[in-house]
């Protein structure tokens, strides 16, 4: 099974349908034109044999804003390992905003965590993932990440990180710090920035290696502006 989120806007009330597997979303008061939505964690995660997989579908003129209660820890997993996957699908004009709460992958975790974004033309997505290997103290575990997105038939990002320890402490990947902390845009830019990458196509990345995750300067976007 999948968590999903199915939203499909209407003229008099935006439909939302909820699925429950290892996180539970719960729809929250949002304004007109925005459904909001609360994933809130069905039983302990993220452990061993963990299979998760999240699904977004929007359709039409409607704003998606999910909202995470708490971050994520994978914890020690003994040899075992986890998936955490994300499928999103924006069509007929829809945007999502995802500000997630930080994923910390304990020592001796392995997680491969991967991202796949289809959105059709005049779609767009603003979304926050932040990575902390390592709770405090600790050298944390194995994180591999891969990250696909289309706009249209366009391929707008193809990214893949070997976050293992053997491999992020080179200076081109995080070097001394623990925390990949990271807001990327389909569908519009954010502003020029010498710490944010112009896609090819309109999207934006903009990325921040810390020690801690809370000292990042990346804004929510209540914050900043928000393109629609």
């Amino acid at each position: 099974m999948s968590t999903r989120i199915e939203v499909v806007a209407d003229p008099v009330r935006d439909r939302c349908l909820l699925t429950t597997d290892h996180l539970s979303p719960r729809q929250l008061p949002g304004d007109d034109g925005v459904v909001r939505v609360a994933l809130v964690a069905a039983g302990a995660l993220l452990l061993a044999g963990d299979d998760v997989r999240i699904e977004i579908a929007v359709s039409g003129a409607v704003r998606l804003e999910i909202v995470e209660t708490a971050g994520t820890v994978a914890y020690g997993m003994r040899g075992g390992s986890a998936r955490w996957d994300i499928d999103i699908r924006l069509t007929d004009g829809a945007s999502l905003q995802w500000y997630a709460e930080p994923f910390v992958v304990s020592a001796d975790a392995e997680v491969t965590r991967t991202t796949t974004a289809r959105l059709a033309t005049g779609c767009t997505a603003h979304v926050r993932e932040s990575l902390v290997l390592g709770r405090h103290g600790e050298t944390g575990g194995i994180l591999r990440t891969a990250t696909r997105a289309w706009l249209g038939e366009d391929l707008l990002l193809a990214e893949d990180l070997d976050l293992s320890p053997e491999t992020r402490t080179g200076w081109a990947v995080l070097g001394t710090n623990r925390c990949l902390d990271t807001v990327t845009t389909l569908g519009f830019r954010l502003p020029d920035d010498p710490q944010t990458l112009q896609l090819e196509g309109p999207g934006s990345i903009a990325r921040r290696l810390v020690h801690e995750q809370h000292l990042s300067t990346l804004n929510h976007p209540a914050s900043a502006s928000y393109a629609r």
